[in-house]
């Protein structure tokens, strides 16, 4: 691509675009509730458009966890934990399991759809299925803090005795567990509950808006972080798929939607994706909303799974 990523990465926009971000949280968790709802309760409707926001929000922490939202690690660092306690959960929660999907991406442990064809709990797999992709997994993340809160030797016998250490889960814990990156998830999941409360307080009566508001971002969050991977060749690591989306939407989402473009160059900001599809003749596999509304199909057996394609 020419030049080198960190002179690429656009940072002046991404502090713009963070800047914007951050606003709009502050209004819909602080100032609405403060200012306009005791005028009128038809101020409600402006979270509407609010809540298409989050997964373009979600695009720019994403960037910090790649170290793409500012050359400088110490700012990239600062303004990523900033951003993840307004979205809800501690940044080394979200960054960790995010680097970790890029190193077992479409593995059978890692792969959200997958089970054992023959398995007796198909039942029970459906139902985490669903569960995951209409809202557990923002809500996972959400109340990921709450664990870390107890003592460690709690947190210890916690994960020995009921995670295996080699899924994924158990290769989290073991990574949230260093002292270091607990101490730094105490203090975001600190902050996250105290403007959580203050913001319930301060909606008092209205408190069920709040609610919805942090229900529509589960549920945008949850349903469109597997959209790229859903029955996707199993096995191949940096495979996932480049869906088509309206330029304008595109851009909102900071070019999430060439999904498989950043899984094979994970180290390129959002702002050179474009180009790096055109130099490499990259091709959209289906269009961004039929390949979210294909996961409604559910859990997929790794034996009907495609196979991984000889070339991309």
């Amino acid at each position: 691509m020419g030049n080198r990523p960190e002179n690429q990465i656009p940072a002046a926009a991404n502090v713009i675009l963070a800047t914007l971000h951050t606003i709009a949280n502050l209004y819909q968790f602080f100032i609405l509730p403060v200012a306009l709802l005791p005028l009128s309760p038809q101020w409600a409707w402006t979270l509407v458009p609010l809540a298409l926001l989050n997964n373009a929000y979600w695009s720019l922490i994403h960037e910090a966890i790649h170290d793409l939202f500012n050359a400088d690690r110490r700012t990239n660092l600062l303004f990523g934990r900033g951003m993840s306690v307004l979205f809800g959960s501690p940044f080394q929660i979200v960054r960790l399991s995010h680097l970790l999907h890029h190193k077992l991406n479409r593995t059978p442990r890692e792969a959200t759809e997958v089970y054992e064809r023959g398995s007796p709990s198909v039942a029970a797999i459906a139902f985490g299925y669903y569960f995951q992709i209409l809202g557990g997994l923002y809500l996972v993340e959400f109340l990921s803090s709450v664990l870390f809160f107890l003592p460690r030797a709690f947190i210890d016998r916690f994960r020995s005795r009921l995670i295996k250490p080699e899924s994924v889960s158990g290769i989290l814990m073991q990574n949230w567990a260093r002292p270091e990156i607990l101490r730094e998830i105490r203090r975001d999941g600190a902050v996250i509950f105290l403007w959580l409360g203050v913001s319930f307080y301060l909606y008092g009566a209205y408190w069920p808006l709040l609610v919805g508001v942090l229900a529509a971002r589960a549920f945008f969050i949850s349903f469109l972080d597997n959209v790229y991977h859903y029955d996707t060749p199993v096995n191949e690591i940096f495979y996932a798929s480049n869906l088509s989306l309206p330029a304008a939407l595109a851009n909102l989402l900071l070019n999430f939607n060439l999904h498989g473009i950043h899984h094979r160059n994970p180290a390129i900001p959002w702002i050179v994706l474009p180009a790096a599809f055109r130099e490499q003749e990259a091709s959209f596999q289906y269009s961004y909303f039929t390949a979210a509304l294909s996961q409604l199909r559910g859990p997929i057996a790794l034996q009907d799974l495609p196979q991984a394609p000889q070339s991309q």
